[in-house]
């Protein structure tokens, strides 16, 4: 059977353990055992993470070592997927090296919870087939990426003082790191947010597409 492994925790504003929760029957039908770990030592198993094959990480306003990071990092660019959404994954560590790693770090959310589209930019991908355009109403992240991602979707804030014109920022977006595959979702600061079906759907798969499943 297939090893996933779930590392959630930090600030509990984005309910880490009940988002967790909801993935894991998708996961296990998928074929996946399911290991939950709530430290971020788990990163300095070796052993768990040569026999891993997705990482969801889940943990917002952490703080990694040295050396979990470079644990972390190793699995990664082994060939472990590795995989989250909103702040569990783009607010998690503030560490240069995970940044790296997942392409993105949040900066703000102007406007807190604002009604805005997510606009698919990459319909021929998987992990977004069939998904145009989703309405919400959540924070949108203002966040410093990349040009390595490959965007699937974003979102546009509209002119507003002090940025005086529409600015556009990746939501959802894949990236290669060493033999691994990364999937980062911006979408997912409440439950309402994660069950929002078609948000519910490019997660799952994003998940499986870390996992070299899709």
């Amino acid at each position: 059977m297939k090893q996933a492994l779930i590392v959630r925790g930090g600030w509990d504003i984005h309910q880490p353990v009940e988002a967790t929760d909801s993935f894991v029957p998708f996961l296990e039908s998928a074929g996946y055992a399911v290991e939950i770990a709530e430290s971020l030592d788990v990163y300095l198993d070796e052993g768990l993470l040569a026999r891993t094959r997705l990482i969801v990480n889940c943990w917002t306003e952490g703080d990694l070592t040295a050396d979990q990071l470079s644990g972390l990092d190793a699995a990664v660019r082994a060939g472990a997927g590795f995989a989250g959404w909103h702040g569990g994954i783009v607010a998690a560590f503030p560490q240069r090296g995970y940044q790296l790693l997942t392409g993105g770090w949040f900066l703000a959310h102007p406007g807190d919870f604002v009604p805005h589209t997510l606009t698919v930019t990459r319909p021929d991908h998987p992990v977004v087939a069939g998904i145009s355009t989703v309405s919400l109403d959540t924070e949108r992240y203002w966040l410093l990426t990349d040009a390595h991602n490959e965007v699937l979707a974003e979102i546009t804030f509209p002119a507003e003082e002090p940025w005086g014109t529409p600015v556009t920022h990746p939501a959802v977006w894949t990236r290669r790191w060493g033999r691994g595959r990364v999937f980062v979702s911006t979408v997912g600061h409440h439950m309402a947010d994660l069950d929002e079906p078609s948000i519910r759907r490019l997660t799952e798969r994003g998940l499986l597409w870390a996992a070299g499943d899709l």
